[in-house]
């Protein structure tokens, strides 16, 4: 299990975005910080039997950055990507965005490229989603995590209905992805 939830002091757009991504990727559990410190959040993770914590974090008055932790032995151990946001459209803002279908596979577009490769290695291995092509992802599965470019080649994350090739949100664009330490 993931333990989702959000920095100290979350805005709407925060609030909502957690909300969003707890209803597209498996087995996240969102809870509510209020003012739990960072041990706080890896006790409660470990109370819950989480084994990885995400945290959004606040920036400017918005969605920020995400941070993805594993819990180790002395609390919350960080795991690379750490990445920093750009943009963020909500599920609600699409039309198929009410659905509450979750992303059971990770897709990319292009395929060939080694950088959403990397990216989808990294958020394969710590959501436990099978990185699959498009057209395999269509056969056995409902919906996906699809990693792309927008037209300023910045990494997105959208969730994608793959029996229509429906955006269902919500969509997250980075402005930056932080690889430190080897994970």
């Amino acid at each position: 299990m993931i333990l989702l939830t959000t920095s100290r002091r979350p805005t709407g757009a925060i609030r909502t975005l957690c909300r969003d991504l707890a209803n597209s990727i498996p087995d996240v559990l969102r809870v509510n910080r209020g003012k739990m410190s960072l041990d706080g959040v890896a006790e409660r993770a470990i109370e819950l039997e989480a084994d990885q914590v995400v945290i959004v974090d606040r920036w400017r008055g918005g969605p920020g950055k995400i941070n993805l932790f594993t819990i180790g032995s002395s609390g919350l151990k960080p795991f690379s990507p750490l990445m920093l946001i750009s943009g963020i459209r909500l599920r609600r803002e699409f039309k198929e965005g009410t659905r509450r279908i979750r992303a059971s596979a990770i897709t990319m577009e292009p395929e060939d490229s080694p950088e959403l490769g990397r990216i989808a290695g990294h958020l394969s291995q710590f959501f436990c989603l099978p990185v699959l092509s498009v057209d395999e992802a269509a056969g056995k599965h409902g919906a996906s995590m699809h990693l792309s470019f927008d037209s300023s080649r910045r990494p997105r994350i959208t969730f994608v209905l793959l029996s229509r090739m429906v955006e269902i949100g919500p969509r997250i664009i980075f402005s930056k992805l932080v690889w430190e330490g080897s994970t």
